[in-house]
Formats: structure tokens, C-alpha cells, sequence
């Protein structure tokens, strides 16, 4: 399970704890303050705690990681599930902006200019929600440290192409699951890809937001489809 941010070690461990139930289940937290260095890290710690080669769910940023470490290393990588991930192209990264904004009030508008990491990150959580449970947000470790070292050098990489040629090289399936609701586009991650992977699955959720496992009506869906996608 590959958590996102970069910087929010900690985000899917309801999921690990539901999926830990019936199957062994490793949870690397990212620490490393450098594209390549997550990518080493992660690299380093599958070798050494993980029966090879693995399924790597991927969540956001996670998602990223995931197929950047497959295309690199893909003797470590059986399969590839990609939830909520980041759009692939530039022309689909440009909306997520425009429409978190859109679902915030003024104050909210307001206060996300001078918001503290922790402070941002539940300002747009609402905006990212469809119609969400109660989240317990203890067993995150965030790291603002982490995202502004980690993130401008991962959003390069979109904006030079070369995202999407890692993709390219990816030999094993590749499944994603999106939210209808998530402001991350879901047609900038199904329609890139299919372009350019062999096999290659979309599911699209309905009323869910980018957090899946938190959704009301679209978590049970969510693990339905998780579930049998792991086996």
C-alpha cells in the first residue's frame, strides 16, 4: 500500500487493515526528500520485507510512485492498481484547481491562501469529498517538508512528457480506480493510459470523491472491486 502526499505517510491505513484481513500486507511510510530517493526507498524496502514480485497499491501521489518504480524496476511489480491517481498530461492537471476552488466558500477561499500543511489539506479534503465518513487523521504523518521538495520535481515530470513515457515501459496490468467526484480528472488518467499501456482495466466510481474507502456511497463498491482485482 503506497501512501500519497508526497508527504502524508499514513493515508491508507484503513485500507491496509481491512485488505490485512486475508492477505499479508506491507505498508512502506515514504521518507526520503527526492523523486528518486522515494523511488530507492520504496525500491529498497520490497527487497527486503516483500516476497517479489508484488502488488503495489497505489493511492495519489502513491499512484505516481508505483508506476514510476514499475517502469524502473519491473522485476518487482506483478501488477499495478492505481487509485485516485494524479492526471498524466498537463491539460488535465490544469482543472483540479479550478474545480476545488469552485466548491469552497469565500472564507474557505480566503484562508487557503495563508493555510497551514495540516490546515490545507482539510480545506481541500472537503472540496475532494462527495459525501464522506468521519476520517481519523492521527496515524497520518505529514511532512510539508517532504511535498515541497518532492512535488515540483514529480509535476516536472508530467509537464515534460516523461510521466507518461515511464508509462510506456510498464510490462505487467494496470488497474485504476478514479471517483467521479474527485477533482483530479478521471479522463486525464483512463485516456493517457490507454494510449500507451497493453493492459490496461478503468474502473470509474460513482459518487466518490478522492478518497474512495471514506466515501458512504462508494466505499463497499470500492472494496468490491479491490478485493477482486488482489486476487
Amino acid at each position: 500500500m503506497i501512501h500519497g502526499g508526497p508527504g502524508a505517510a499514513g493515508e491508507m491505513a484503513l485500507v491496509a487493515q481491512i485488505l490485512a484481513n486475508n492477505r499479508g500486507i506491507l505498508e512502506p511510510l515514504q521518507t526520503a526528500e527526492s523523486l528518486n530517493g522515494q523511488v530507492e526507498e520504496l525500491k529498497t524496502v520490497l527487497e527486503k520485507y516483500s516476497e517479489l514480485p508484488v502488488t503495489l497499491v497505489g493511492y495519489s501521489w502513491g499512484a505516481w510512485l508505483s508506476l514510476i518504480l514499475a517502469a524502473q524496476y519491473p522485476a518487482l511489480v506483478n501488477k499495478l492498481i492505481l487509485v485516485s491517481s494524479g492526471p498524466f498530461t498537463e491539460e488535465y492537471a490544469a482543472q483540479i484547481q479550478n474545480t476545488r476552488m469552485s466548491r469552497l466558500n469565500a472564507q474557505e477561499q480566503e484562508e487557503i491562501k495563508v493555510a497551514s500543511f495540516a490546515r490545507f489539506g482539510e480545506i481541500f479534503s472537503k472540496a475532494d469529498s462527495y459525501d464522506p465518513l468521519p476520517e481519523a487523521t492521527g496515524g497520518i504523518i505529514l511532512s510539508v517538508g517532504i511535498f515541497n521538495k518532492v512535488w515540483p520535481e514529480a509535476a516536472a515530470l508530467r509537464k515534460s512528457g516523461k510521466l507518461l513515457s515511464l508509462a510506456q515501459q510498464i510490462q505487467c496490468p494496470v488497474v485504476a480506480l478514479h471517483g467521479d467526484h474527485d477533482p483530479h480528472p478521471a479522463a486525464g488518467v483512463q485516456k493517457p493510459l490507454a494510449g500507451v499501456l497493453k493492459d490496461f482495466k478503468f474502473h470509474l466510481l460513482e459518487h466518490c470523491g478522492h478518497k474512495p474507502w471514506l466515501e458512504k456511497q462508494a466505499r463497499d463498491n470500492f472494496f468490491a472491486i479491490l478485493q477482486d482485482e488482489l486476487i
